[in-house]
């Protein structure tokens, strides 16, 4: 396990990519947390931070796409650090502005949403042009789902000792500025910077004209409401259970299971199909979820977190194979970037439907969203299992027998349609 990632490692410019896009993506992953955390501070209420994070969601949505369709068509630099800026910018004046007046506040957040950078699906359209094999790319998709939980293990860490420190104001600031510095190793990178997309035919629903990306993406809706949904229910909880610190422990054990799940999943070469492997993962998950509603002590609350956690990276990883496979030629980081869009959305969706649902029945109703969209999710790959099975056009299913001693038959990587 261990020498399959330092391989990875230790090709050239590859770590340097995975710790700056991680540090990048830093204010958008911990962005939820961060508002929930600020208005409460500011003496909000669970609905007004719900809303607020839920048109950062709406604007990361609308912004992620767009900005993956545009690195497509002129490079990385050019695009990703101007909107990291921009990005902080609208953050920025949210954490001085505060909540009054109120359309200042959502404004900033709409700006902050629609201009954060696609740097995750940046990173996946780079693997191929840094990794010598194919192997090395899958193995490379399942470390990459590993260390964003490792960012969002640390990430509710940070916050809340920023938080605790200084000031929630303080908080949102920090990562923020970080967040530029991260964005900026990585677009002056030389695999960034010489980086270009494959010929695409034009097309203005670009890489959503593939019916079995739209599947994937209707699944993954629900697979980020449920996680959205932990995000407010967990804030009820702590505050009956020793307050913020217990909050950032929760949410860290929910990233640390994921992890553990993630390392596990990525430690071994899967075969067969990946869309069936994702339906089973995705009944895991649902399955992993409903022990929440049970709201023990906190010791136990945090394990069972950790628990809800362990098949959310297996299901991104697993993910990352089906949209390399029904992307389009082309549209690498528009694809990947729709994904990440539809996950954020989901999770906006979910904190957005999680405020009032607590406010109304307590944490314990609160708990018992992500079970029901985890069990949607599950709905949905089956209605679209036929979609699913027709492999989209821009990708490339092979056979490999040197570095697959089963020699099974493994869904491959589209590389040459990469860069």
């Amino acid at each position: 396990m261990a020498a399959g990632y330092l391989e990875i490692l230790r090709a050239k410019h590859a770590a340097r990519l995975l710790a700056g896009t991680l540090t990048g993506r830093l204010p958008n992953a911990t962005a939820a947390i961060a508002v929930v955390l600020f208005v409460r501070a500011e003496g909000g209420t669970y609905s007004l931070a719900g809303a607020l994070a839920a048109v950062y969601g709406v604007g990361n949505a609308v912004g992620q796409p767009l900005l993956g369709r545009l690195v497509d068509l002129y490079g990385q630099p050019r695009v990703q650090l101007p909107a990291a800026l921009v990005s902080a910018l609208g953050m920025g004046v949210f954490a001085f502005s505060g909540t009054d007046p109120l359309p200042v506040a959502y404004l900033a957040m709409v700006v902050a949403g629609l201009f954060t950078p696609p740097l995750e699906g940046g990173l996946r359209a780079l693997w191929p042009s840094v990794l010598r094999r194919e192997e090395q790319v899958h193995t490379a998709y399942a470390m990459d789902a590993v260390a964003q939980e490792v960012m969002f293990t640390v990430g509710p860490l940070l916050l809340t000792l920023c938080a605790s420190l200084w000031s929630a104001r303080a908080a949102l600031l920090i990562l923020n500025v970080v967040g530029v510095l991260g964005a900026l190793s990585v677009v002056l990178s030389p695999p960034s910077r010489a980086w270009r997309s494959a010929p695409r035919e034009a097309h203005w629903l670009g890489a959503l004209r593939s019916p079995g990306l739209l599947a994937l993406l209707g699944a993954f809706l629900f697979v980020g409401i449920a996680l959205g949904s932990i995000t407010v229910a967990a804030v009820s909880y702590a505050d009956d259970h020793g307050g913020d610190a217990v909050y950032g422990w929760l949410m860290a054990a929910v990233g640390l299971g994921a992890l553990v799940g993630g390392t596990a999943y990525g430690a071994r070469r899967w075969s067969g199909a990946p869309e069936r492997r994702l339906r089973v993962l995705v009944a895991l998950l649902a399955v992993c979820y409903l022990p929440l509603v049970l709201m023990p002590g906190a010791v136990a609350m945090t394990a069972l977190a950790a628990l809800a956690g362990v098949f959310l990276a297996p299901c991104i990883a697993c993910a990352f194979i089906i949209v390399d496979r029904h992307a389009p030629r082309g549209t690498v980081t528009e694809a990947f970037s729709w994904l990440v869009t539809t996950f954020t959305v989901g999770a906006s969706v979910g904190t957005g439907l999680a405020g009032p649902v607590v406010e109304w029945g307590g944490a314990v109703w609160g708990f018992a969203l992500p079970g029901a969209a985890g069990a949607a999710a599950l709905v949905v790959l089956l209605a679209t299992e036929r979609v699913l099975a027709a492999t989209g056009d821009g990708a490339v299913v092979a056979v490999s027998s040197e570095n697959d001693p089963n020699r099974a038959v493994e869904p491959r990587f589209s590389s040459g349609d990469r860069a």
